[in-house]
């Protein structure tokens, strides 16, 4: 199987959870979803906008939005109740993302990617309902046991990597090659 330019692990938490931050978790993430919700729309045109002008993707910018998408995962491995620790802002933690530089990429296709991910769309609606239920159940027995129960973990993981591989494709355009589908690697 051809492996997609684009990797992603969240390792494993060992031990117990912190109960508490499990139970507060979105109101602490609050200043920090805020940021990245300020920042998406500014990466997504202003990339658009290089490619599509210059025909190139500098690699400048390349390496900021690879730290975008690393700083996004980590605050959804944080959110998703998948690792207790606050997201750095620039430490890797225990979320590990690469993304390979693009050799080359269309000029005209980023105007239509957006059209070409839809069908990745509606299967990750109905996978993200399903890993909001997935979460909700880890966040309970979190909360009674300080565990997240690992296959649940290794399918929220799997989802992540599924809209990260959209993410990569349509919004930050850093690939040309359509993403799969599929939860692993």
């Amino acid at each position: 199987m051809p492996t997609y330019p684009l990797t992603f692990t969240v390792d494993y938490p060992g031990g117990g959870r912190n109960r508490l931050t499990a139970l507060i978790r979105p109101i602490l993430a609050i200043p920090i979803v805020i940021v990245i919700a300020l920042t998406s729309p500014i990466v997504t045109a202003s990339t658009l906008l290089m490619i599509l002008f210059r025909s190139k993707y500098p690699r400048w910018w390349f390496d900021f939005n690879v730290e975008w998408l690393r700083f996004n995962e980590r605050i959804n491995a944080y959110l998703l109740l998948l690792r207790d620790e606050y997201p750095s802002t620039d430490e890797e933690q225990a979320v590990r993302l690469h993304l390979e530089y693009p050799a080359k990429l269309n000029k005209f296709l980023p105007l239509v990617k957006w059209l070409l991910a839809l069908p990745h769309y509606f299967v990750l609606l109905i996978l993200g309902i399903a890993g909001l239920v997935v979460t909700a159940i880890a966040w309970l027995i979190i909360l009674l046991i300080g565990r997240y129960p690992r296959g649940m973990f290794y399918f929220t993981v799997g989802l992540l990597r599924w809209g990260l591989r959209v993410q990569a494709y349509m919004q930050v355009l850093a690939t040309d090659e359509y993403p799969p589908f599929r939860l692993s690697e």
